[in-house]
């Protein structure tokens, strides 16, 4: 199914040619038109009464753009099939832009050319209108196209193009980017057939999703026989033509999930064969040479895998991902302005801080200048006043020292009598120390010998304990070793009972091989003796016997050969044989 993203861009232009005014308006008899033609190239059922109802309150004047998508998407794009001419309905598009935008006579491309360029710009371009392409998706375009007209991809030429790309937004537009391919900037050197077969090869891989074609040998399913075709792959189908003119369809192979391709060896001097495996049907296919063979089976391969993993054809699941690296790109750059403009927004708070920092530094300064005027002058004033106190305390410290002097002596003779008294008090407080150590050494014997009194008593319980657990267990093992002893001697009587039985059984067993070696002698003889006396029969009589036709049932084999016995007398025979084999077997 068609993306319905890829099927407005081409249905966009239309839609601006017809807007002459460019005010976003067309009037109702073009809609008419325009939604004619794309019903009929579209293959969509048309009903003309329903664009009369859609806009029944707007009979007069042009129609916007705004009312005209509601009906678009309800009666035309919610009805499309896959199975439409994707081509012709481009094409039935372009021829209504294109002559209003541009003139291709002065390019190296035909208009043809132009057209197919039209519509790859319009898969690769984004999803905003209006619709350019950005220069990743133009790069990537050139490097496709240059791989398939055989030519080398030229960087310093593609990054000088994209600086001059930079100063025009990083983007084109479709008419611009047609100009591009056809001035020749990129395919300087080629002719114009080698530019045309390049961007048609491009066109079929991208446009209609052709991912390989080259001609097979194909084996009929009616007369067998090998054919040289045309086969084309698409990511769902493998169509094969009668030729590269792509006029003949001879058939289609349609893949699906449950399909596999294999590798066949050489037989009847067919070589490269392989072969497509589908739910109704298998084809044998020829390549060329074992390397087509092998990029045949690969390309097969990978188309079933993308069925049964869900995925899209290659380049678009390409697209998908060159799209979303540039939204993460994009993203991050956005992440990346945003964190820039949060930074400086702090370097500006930090600024202003630094300035307010420094206004008050000034401030401080200048308080503190005055700060340091007025301490020194206050310091002068307290010299002065220090001064004069010292005279004054001089005078005082003269009188002091003679008082000093006399209370000297007085002083010496109190801090004798002082140092006796201290002298004793150390001596009584040493007895009193003694006294005390002398009590609580006391205690401490006696605790501990209260300790040692107490564990002895438990070690005393313990052991006695331990003996009569002792004694209980030792008058218990002995009885379980009687119990022992009785129950081997048991066993051992039993075993000897069963290996009497064992051997009366053994000379049973001897005594029936005996007697069914004998049963077999001579039945042997019996069957010798019975085969010469009919040999002597034919022989003298020369009797024929005729040949009867036989029982139906599975022929029995026996000891005896095939058919020996019939089935009631092998049943009487194998009732017999039981009875005597249970007569033996009963004990005497």
């Amino acid at each position: 199914m068609w993306p319905r993203e890829e099927l407005l861009k081409p249905i966009w232009y239309a839609f601006t040619a017809l807007d002459l005014d460019h005010r976003g308006k067309v009037s109702k008899s073009q809609l008419k038109v325009l939604s004619h033609n794309l019903c009929t190239v579209m293959q969509i059922p048309h009903d003309p009464v329903a664009l009369e109802e859609h806009f029944k309150a707007d009979d007069q004047g042009p129609l916007s753009n705004d009312g005209y998508m509601p009906y678009l998407n309800k009666f035309i794009l919610d009805k499309v099939r896959e199975d439409f001419n994707v081509v012709e309905f481009n094409k039935m598009c372009w021829i209504l832009c294109y002559k209003k935008n541009i003139c291709t006579k002065g390019l190296l491309i035909k208009d043809d050319d132009a057209f197919k360029v039209w519509c790859i710009f319009n898969f690769l371009s984004e999803d905003k209108y209006p619709l350019v392409i950005v220069s990743e998706e133009i790069e990537y375009f050139l490097r496709k196209l240059v791989d398939t007209m055989g030519s080398e991809w030229s960087e310093d030429k593609f990054a000088d193009y994209k600086l001059q790309l930079q100063a025009k937004r990083n983007c084109l537009t479709v008419w611009e980017f047609i100009e591009v391919m056809g001035m020749g900037y990129f395919s300087k050197g080629m002719n114009r057939q080698t530019l045309s077969l390049g961007i048609n090869e491009v066109f079929q891989e991208l446009i209609l999703d052709v991912l390989k074609q080259g001609y097979l040998l194909k084996k009929g399913h009616k007369r067998k026989n090998w054919t040289e075709r045309w086969f084309i792959l698409k990511p769902n189908s493998l169509s094969y033509f009668v030729n590269e003119d792509l006029v003949d369809e001879k058939g289609k192979i349609y893949l699906e999930q449950n399909c596999c391709v294999e590798s066949l060896p050489d037989k009847d001097g067919k070589k490269c064969i392989f072969i497509i495996k589908c739910t109704d049907k298998t084809y044998e296919i020829i390549a060329s040479d074992k390397k087509t063979k092998q990029e045949w089976i690969q390309a097969i391969q990978t188309c079933i895998q993308s069925l049964r993993l869900g995925l899209l054809s290659p380049h678009r699941e390409a697209r998908l991902r060159r799209r979303e690296l540039r939204q993460r790109q994009h993203a991050e750059e956005d992440q990346l302005v945003e964190k820039m403009r949060q930074l400086q927004a702090a370097n500006e708070k930090k600024q202003r801080q630094l300035e307010a920092m420094r206004e008050k530094m000034e401030e401080a300064t200048a308080k503190a200048a005055l700060e340091e005027l007025r301490r020194k002058r206050t310091q002068v004033d307290l010299q002065d006043r220090y001064r004069l106190d010292l005279e004054r305390e001089k005078m005082v410290r003269q009188q002091m020292e003679e008082q000093v002097a006399q209370k000297s002596s007085e002083l010496e003779q109190y801090f004798q009598r002082v140092q006796e008294l201290e002298n004793m008090y150390h001596r009584l407080e040493e007895a009193l120390d003694d006294e005390r150590q002398a009590k609580q050494d006391e205690e401490a014997m006696r605790k501990l010998q209260a300790r040692l009194l107490e564990e002895e008593a438990t070690k005393r319980a313990e052991l006695e304990q331990i003996h009569l657990q002792q004694q209980r267990v030792l008058s218990q093992t002995e009885s379980e070793k009687q119990e022992l002893v009785a129950e081997q001697l048991a066993k051992e009587r039993e075993l000897q009972k069963a290996i009497l039985q064992l051997e009366k059984l053994e000379h049973e067993r001897q005594g029936a091989v005996e007697q069914y070696e004998e049963i077999s002698r001579k039945l042997e003889r019996a069957a010798n003796k019975t085969k010469t006396w009919k040999d002597k029969v034919a022989r003298h009589e020369g009797l024929v016997h005729l040949i009867h036709p036989g029982h139906k049932a599975p022929q029995r084999i026996t000891n005896w050969g095939p058919a020996s016995f019939t089935d009631i007398e092998l049943e009487m025979r194998k009732k017999s044989w039981q009875e005597s084999k249970n007569q033996r077997a009963q004990p005497k």
